[in-house]
């Protein structure tokens, strides 16, 4: 009987200390505001409480709705443990640039010839660059438009046997010429800490300004023929890198173009044998583009929109 008091007694002094012990853990607790603002600087934690929140059947009135304030609570061992980490979104923005390059060129002929590269110090242009998120997700995408001065040209090569030019096109052997084109590409990027890897594709069009033809070093026409094809299209690709200093960034690219028109009409010279030659060429060029809207960040739309909210959600 005194064994059966006992347990009895030990029973209920727990079950009475149990929610004192249970309200000095509450008490010893961490609490958090959850206002916490959906930006690159928010700090995101799982919820572990929420206070006033209503009992079981008690129907809460609108102003008592209002009222009630939403909070997280944490025990200090968990605090502990948390790695905060600041998040750097990359915006939808856009920039405008500037470039200059400078590298070589040549063409590929059909039937083949002994081709040299030649130097093309004067490539520059003004481009359009808009970023944008793939499936609003994915911020690694955007294009790019541009006005660009090119300059291309070829050179044969010398034979050894004879020291004259192993051939000549149009009495020359070798050619500069100027055009101008106008390109789209696919622009990706993926950025890292105040850095960019960049890789572009796409196409161009244009138009061969001006030609300049040489034999043995001299200027022997500055004509195109009347069997010359002016107007161009084709590619370009390449990849680059670019640093970034808010709001200026400084790009450094090496792209390929190549031409998809032939220098002039196949058949000029035969109308049974049929000759091609299509340019191509590397640029390595250097750029500063100026952003038009923020990288990072809100930006003025966003806030506007969320103070809109805000708002109407006091209503």
């Amino acid at each position: 009987m005194m064994k059966r008091k006992l347990i009895y007694s030990v029973v209920t002094a727990a079950a009475l200390l149990l929610p004192a012990m249970l309200h000095a853990q509450v008490r010893d607790s961490v609490i958090f505001d959850l206002n916490i603002v959906d930006s690159a600087d928010s700090v995101y934690a799982p919820a572990t409480e929420v206070k006033d929140t209503p009992s079981k059947g008690k129907k809460l009135s609108n102003k008592e709705i209002k009222r009630m304030t939403d909070t997280l609570t944490f025990d200090n061992l968990y605090l502990d443990t948390v790695v905060v980490k600041k998040k750097n979104l990359i915006n939808d923005y856009s920039m405008v640039g500037v470039y200059y390059g400078a590298g070589v060129a040549s063409a590929i002929y059909n039937p083949s010839r002994a081709v040299r590269f030649v130097f093309v110090p004067k490539n520059f242009g003004i481009t359009y660059t808009r970023y944008g998120k793939m499936f609003n997700y994915m911020p690694y995408f955007g294009f790019q438009a541009s006005l660009n001065y090119n300059t291309e040209g070829y050179r044969f090569k010398i034979d050894k046997d004879t020291n004259e030019p192993s051939y000549l096109e149009s009495g020359a052997d070798k050619a500069f010429m100027t055009t101008l084109d106008g390109t789209m590409n696919a622009h990706c990027h993926v950025d890292f800490w105040k850095m960019k890897l960049i890789v572009n594709v796409g196409y161009y069009v244009g138009y061969r300004m001006s030609i300049t033809r040489y034999r043995d070093g001299e200027i022997i026409s500055t004509d195109f023929n009347d069997y010359d094809r002016r107007f161009d299209y084709g590619v370009k690709g390449g990849v680059g890198f670019g640093f970034v200093f808010d709001p200026i960034e400084l790009h450094i690219q090496a792209m390929y173009k190549h031409s998809f028109q032939n220098l002039y009409d196949p058949d000029y010279a035969s109308e049974y044998y049929y000759r091609y030659a299509n340019p191509y060429g590397v640029v390595v060029s250097a750029g500063i583009h100026v952003q038009l809207t923020k990288r990072t960040g809100k930006t003025t739309k966003q806030i506007k929109a969320e103070a809109k909210e805000a708002i109407f959600k006091e209503q």
